[in-house]
């Protein structure tokens, strides 16, 4: 628990580090917040990278508080669980660089997935955002598809550099990404 809380704070700090990468849609912010809960996943379990995204939505919301109505914390939370999820199923099986770089690769898709029907259906009506379907389909073509892949490219190649590195600190496990006298053991 101590781990998971302290991967949540982590998490929290990296929430205030974000910037625009779509001019054209400029409330589309990338953080690096979803770095720690696929670490956490990654080394727990994915239930425990769902908590440090729940954890970190909450904590911001009442350090911060909320400039969207919890739009914003709930997308956050949504598409953080999209790519984490995934990674962390397919990774937690069977243990292994493959299986680390299938599974995010499998969250990208899904965050794409999720990022959309999410945006489109919910939170774009419930942030008050009205859209012709032409102006829906520049908004998914032009915004959210690259955002989304630039967010899980950025948050996978971190994860995949840092976890080897805190593995054995952090997780008391032998890391073998990219190490092949270690290739039957667990990260």
């Amino acid at each position: 628990m101590i781990k998971i809380s302290l991967l949540s704070s982590l998490a929290l700090i990296l929430m205030y580090i974000d910037f625009p990468v779509i001019p054209l849609f400029p409330w589309l912010k990338i953080d690096l917040s979803d770095v720690p809960a696929l670490v956490g996943a990654f080394g727990f379990g994915p239930l425990a990278g769902v908590l440090i995204e729940l954890i970190k939505n909450i904590l911001i919301v009442l350090i911060k508080g909320t400039q969207t109505g919890l739009v914003g914390e709930t997308a956050n939370f949504l598409v953080g669980v999209a790519l984490i999820l995934p990674a962390a199923f397919v990774y937690n099986r069977k243990k292994s660089k493959k299986t680390a770089i299938l599974g995010m690769v499998l969250g990208a898709v899904c965050i794409e997935v999720v990022g959309i029907v999410a945006n489109v259906y919910f939170l774009l009506p419930a942030y008050g955002m009205q859209m012709s379907p032409a102006e829906s389909i520049k908004y998914i073509t032009l915004g959210l598809l690259p955002f989304n892949g630039i967010k899980a490219l950025m948050v996978s190649v971190l994860t995949y550099v840092l976890y080897k590195r805190v593995s054995v600190s952090v997780f008391k496990v032998e890391p073998n990404f990219g190490s092949p006298e270690n290739k039957t053991k667990t990260i």
